[in-house]
């Protein structure tokens, strides 16, 4: 079998074992390939022994197939995990004949636009694992005694789970009470409870932006930050995709240029590194950061 074919393979497995599940349509397009070759390969993983796994007009690898658990952990890896790989792989000395293979390995199988699997243990494992069936099975779900960050009392939401965040820390939901979609934090629910309502909202099923900071909204907030390099490494080991938007200026310092889905996350991390950052271009921010300043250390601003 020839390199290209085995790495269109690799990322048709990567798609085919996510929890975020596609249509024959949808991996065509995604992996510029046809219809009938995506079938092919279909076919071959199931003469290879998985076991495929049909809900209306969308397709998977079972969870129950042979080796599943083995696979899913070689192809499937975060975001930021890439990031990690990659920043490593680019500290290879250029001389190294091994660094281009293993980056052209690592981009072959990777697609950042796809959120991935990863292995969950402790209190969250029973709880991830009826999210994932509800997901499968597009089943609403009751999760019980959930404690809100906004609120002092536990109580129960109805919801359509349908995707997780990186590492399983989150999942959006459908919420059928408020008509919206929502981010929802595994650690805050006390536990499942599968339903037999199949989904009613489904065309309404949206995933908010993300931020670097792991803020979640609507919004597009452009943010410019002057950062010395204390903040600056401290920035890329806490929030890794932040890299990208770095750029080195001509006075030594490092500037972040992006945009953020809300203030919550960047003014915390400003605020713990007051004095050394510097805020560019960005009122809004400052008066952010100010109010959240006087709020929380009013004797700050005495």
């Amino acid at each position: 079998m020839d390199q290209p074919k085995i790495e269109r393979l690799l990322r048709l497995m990567k798609m085919l074992t996510t929890n975020t599940t596609y249509t024959v349509d949808d991996l065509a397009e995604r992996l510029s390939m046809s219809r009938r070759t995506v079938y092919r390969y279909i076919d071959t993983f199931r003469e290879a022994g998985f076991v495929i796994k049909k809900s209306g007009d969308h397709i998977r690898l079972d969870k129950e197939s042979p080796h599943f658990k083995d696979i899913s952990q070689l192809v499937h890896f975060t975001e930021e995990e890439a990031v990690i790989l990659k920043r490593a792989i680019e500290s290879i000395d250029d001389t190294n004949l091994l660094k281009q293979n293993l980056k052209r390995k690592l981009y072959s199988v990777y697609d950042n636009k796809i959120l991935a699997d990863t292995i969950v243990r402790g209190s969250n494992s029973a709880t991830v694992h009826t999210l994932i069936e509800a997901i499968e099975e597009q089943k609403q779900v009751k999760l019980c005694s959930y404690r809100s960050a906004h609120g002092s009392v536990a109580r129960d939401r109805m919801v359509e789970p349908f995707a997780f965040t990186t590492n399983y820390i989150q999942i959006w939901c459908y919420d059928t009470e408020d008509n919206a979609c929502k981010l929802f934090k595994l650690s805050r629910i006390g536990s499942v409870e599968k339903l037999d309502n199949q989904w009613q909202h489904q065309a309404e099923h949206r995933q908010g932006n993300i931020d670097i900071f792991r803020m979640n909204g609507e919004q597009s907030l452009h943010i410019c930050l002057s950062l010395g390099m204390m903040a600056r490494n401290l920035l890329i080991e806490e929030y890794p995709l932040a890299e990208k938007y770095l750029s080195a200026s001509d006075d030594g310092r490092w500037v972040l240029d992006t945009t953020v889905a809300n203030y919550a996350g960047v003014a915390r991390f400003v605020v713990g590194l007051m004095d050394d950052i510097k805020i560019i271009d960005s009122p809004e921010l400052e008066q952010y950061i100010a109010q959240y300043v006087e709020k929380y250390w009013p004797q700050a601003c005495k």
